[in-house]
C-alpha cells in the first residue's frame, strides 16, 4: 500500500459524494455569455456584475498603463509595490463614497482576512450573520476573537445577541454581507446601523 493511498481513497469518496470540484476552463472574455469547455453558457456566478472586465475603456487604460509601468508591481504593497496609480485610484474611489480613505485589496477574500483581525482580536467578540461569506468567516477566525452568530438579516435577534454577550468583552464588531452572493438576499443596513448606534464599544462592517 502506497503513502498516498489514502488521497486516492478521498478522492473517490468526494466523487461519489458529488462533492469533487471539476476546473472549468473559459475560451472567452468575462461576460453574460461565455465560451466554457467549449460550449457557449449564460454566466450566473462571476463577480463582473457591472460588466467592466472587457469593457472597451478600462481595456485601453490597462493596455496604457503597462506600456508605461509593466505587467506587476514586483514586490507587495508594504515593501515596493505601491505605485501612484494605486493611490489615485483610493484617493479617486474615496471622493466617490465621499469618506476620508479608501484601501484596495486584490479580492474580497483578501480584504475580509485582512480587516477583520485589524480591527478585532482576542477578548474581543464579532457578531456574524449566520448566513455571512466563508471569507468573512475565515477572517472572524483568523482574528480570534470570540464569534457570536444571529439568525440571518434579523436586527432583533442581533441586538438579542449583543445584550447577552457584549458586556463580557472589551469591544465588538458586527460582521454581515450587503448581498448574499449565495441566496441574493440584501442585508437591511439601515435598521442594523440603528442597533449598532445604541452601543459605544461597538461598530458596524459590511
Amino acid at each position: 500500500m502506497s503513502k498516498i493511498d489514502w488521497i486516492k481513497e478521498e478522492i473517490t469518496a468526494l466523487q461519489k459524494a458529488g462533492l469533487y470540484t471539476n476546473i472549468r476552463t473559459l475560451g472567452s472574455a468575462q461576460g453574460a455569455w461565455l465560451d466554457v469547455d467549449g460550449k457557449r453558457v449564460l454566466n450566473f456566478c462571476s463577480n463582473n456584475y457591472l460588466g467592466l472586465a472587457n469593457h472597451p475603456k478600462i481595456a485601453e487604460a490597462a493596455k496604457k498603463a503597462i506600456d508605461e509601468y509593466g505587467v506587476g508591481p514586483g514586490a507587495v504593497r508594504t515593501i515596493a509595490g505601491t505605485m501612484d496609480l494605486h493611490t489615485k485610484l483610493e484617493e479617486r474611489l474615496a471622493e466617490f463614497k465621499k469618506v476620508e480613505s479608501v484601501l484596495t485589496f486584490q479580492s474580497g477574500f483578501n480584504a475580509n482576512t485582512a480587516t477583520i483581525p485589524a480591527l478585532v482580536g482576542k477578548g474581543d467578540v464579532i457578531f456574524s450573520d449566520r448566513l455571512n461569506h466563508a471569507s468573512i468567516i475565515d477572517g472572524c477566525r483568523l482574528s480570534g476573537a470570540k464569534i457570536k452568530a444571529y439568525a440571518h438579516c434579523d436586527p432583533v435577534a442581533l441586538e438579542e445577541v449583543i445584550e447577552e454577550n457584549l458586556s463580557e468583552y472589551k469591544r465588538g464588531i458586527v460582521i454581515t454581507d450587503g448581498v448574499f452572493s449565495m441566496d441574493g438576499d440584501v442585508a437591511p443596513l439601515d435598521k442594523l446601523y440603528e442597533v449598532v448606534a445604541k452601543y459605544d464599544d461597538l461598530i458596524l462592517m459590511v
